[in-house]
């Protein structure tokens, strides 16, 4: 059987993990990790592999891989990664080609930190497309004073827009961020996000490519 996305998102198993780990993070106050968070990602993985020039079926799977990278978190989440690996690969290894399953729990796995070396384009693509999404809309706290005591949310609410643009002829992949410094000062970005840009790097070099960073117009990495 030849996994399709629209087929994944469907099934009922995957979208019962979903729903708990939505559950689960919501009561520990972290931002959005659900359905709005995995669409943005599935779609941003199957277009940096597009643009790259992937074939399609690896496409798909980046897709595949991307909407489900965070399903394990219900599981814990320390170890998510290791979990939805694990609960996808029990889903479908009797399913699907064994090769796909081994793409995209491989993937999964690899999504969260960069203790594991990156062996795969799939692999890179997920993890740019999942470290990229940072955006006001994942804050899930609707309370300003709470919102602007935590810098998770903090940082998060002061991005207005979010842009991944991928130069084929530089060869280079910038995310490009509108920041509100009314509301957060850079440092604060790259006190939480350095390490997750810095994967966003090894993934773009696996690729070929040198990532960037921008905020508000100006070229910080």
């Amino acid at each position: 059987m030849e996994l399709t996305l629209k087929q994944i998102k469907q099934d009922p198993r995957l979208n019962s993990f979903i729903d708990q780990t939505e559950k689960y993070l919501k009561a520990l106050g972290y931002t959005d990790h659900g359905r709005r968070h995995l669409d943005i990602v599935s779609d941003r993985a199957k277009k940096i592999a597009n643009k790259l020039g992937l074939n399609q079926h690896d496409q798909e799977t980046a897709a595949i891989a991307a909407w489900c990278h965070d399903m394990g978190n219900f599981l814990g989440r320390t170890q998510h990664h290791y979990w939805g690996a694990m609960l996808f690969s029990q889903c479908y290894i009797n399913q699907a080609n064994p090769d796909d399953v081994t793409k995209i729990t491989q993937a999964i796995v690899s999504h969260d930190k960069d203790d594991l070396k990156i062996v795969d384009k799939v692999t890179a693509c997920v993890i740019i497309a999942d470290k990229s999404d940072v955006h006001r809309l994942r804050v899930l706290n609707k309370n300003m004073k709470e919102i602007k005591a935590d810098i998770h949310d903090r940082v998060n609410y002061a991005v207005t827009d979010n842009r991944l643009n991928i130069d084929k002829q530089k060869k280079t992949i910038t995310l490009a961020l509108k920041l509100d410094t009314k509301f957060t000062d850079i440092i604060d970005y790259f006190s939480i996000f350095v390490e997750r840009m810095n994967y966003c790097q090894k993934a773009a070099a696996y690729l070929g490519y040198t990532f960037h960073l921008q905020i508000n117009n100006t070229k910080l990495a």
